[in-house]
């Protein structure tokens, strides 16, 4: 993977520090918005197991490019509360991404989305896919059938889950993220994504967060459905060396998808399964030519 970088995330503290706490269904949620208030809306859904803190180092761009730009923490997630007796849906999340709209007056919006975010973007698809002006699809599974779990995630979701998760070290959590990167991240990046994904024990919650893995498969049909039948923009920007959700959903993306835009993140080296992260530059000139073309106007 070549040698470390240099780190390319704001500390956790400083992104933390200019966002807020919106309260959903009695839980707080932390919620960002960055760029001209006038601009053109974009909603940004990270992924398991980390926070909008993904998106630190592609958001100055965005907003650059004059977009609104919405982050959020899902509940389970970063600076979002992190409930032990809770039975965690992506259906849930996908109401509380609605609810978060709402709070904040947005109408319609551009969507990105990666990894577990790409599952509750699905299902905001199939719910209204008017109210997404043009939808961007980073690594994720979008197609349940070709989702390849790393080792540590088939550990967590399985029957152990709940007696692993507890022992899950930096070290450890380290590991596993490096194993889904085709670009080394420097310690210092990861150290600031543990500290999200742990805050408030959050990585004790990884077991009933991974259920998301069986909504997949019991909601594919619809889902699928709404990712290929949606008339919109869509743009793919894919780390083909993602062992998860690499070269090998790509190569079907562009069969089932065949209108859409797609950046191959080829390299060398080749990204994996965080191009935010791996390649903030790639991402934000893809992400910003597409969420820029003729951006449709915010409802009143």
């Amino acid at each position: 993977m070549g040698m470390p970088r240099s780190a390319v995330l704001p500390p956790l503290r400083q992104w933390t520090r200019h966002g807020s706490h919106v309260r959903v269904g009695g839980r707080l949620i932390f919620v960002r918005q960055d760029g001209p208030a006038a601009g053109a809306p974009v909603t940004l859904l990270h992924g398991f197991p980390t926070s909008s803190h993904d998106w630190a180092a592609v958001v100055p761009s965005l907003t650059e490019a004059g977009l609104r730009v919405t982050t959020l923490d899902f509940l389970g997630f970063g600076e979002s509360d992190k409930p032990r007796r809770h039975t965690y849906s992506v259906l849930d999340q996908a109401t509380l991404v609605e609810e978060v709209w709402s709070r904040f007056g947005i109408g319609t919006t551009a969507l990105v989305a990666h990894d577990y975010g790409v599952s509750v973007g699905q299902e905001l698809l199939a719910r209204n896919p008017s109210r997404l002006t043009r939808v961007a699809w980073l690594n994720g599974g979008l197609y349940p059938d070709l989702h390849r779990p790393v080792p540590t995630q088939r550990l967590l979701h399985g029957p152990l889950g709940p007696l692993v998760a507890p022992l899950t070290t930096r070290r450890r959590f380290g590991a596993a993220l490096r194993g889904v990167l085709g670009r080394e991240l420097c310690d210092e990046d990861v150290r600031e994504l543990w500290a999200a994904a742990s805050r408030a024990g959050g990585h004790r919650r990884a077991p009933k967060l991974l259920r998301y893995i069986d909504e997949r498969r019991r909601h594919a049909g619809r889902w699928t459905t709404a990712l290929e039948e949606y008339p919109g923009p869509v743009l793919f920007v894919w780390g083909p060396a993602d062992p998860v959700s690499g070269a090998h959903v790509l190569a079907r993306i562009r069969t089932r998808v065949p209108r859409a835009s797609v950046v191959e993140l080829v390299g060398p080296p080749p990204v994996g399964h965080y191009p935010q992260l791996e390649d903030p530059p790639a991402v934000a000139e893809a992400l910003g030519s597409f969420l820029r073309a003729t951006p449709v106007p915010d409802l009143p």
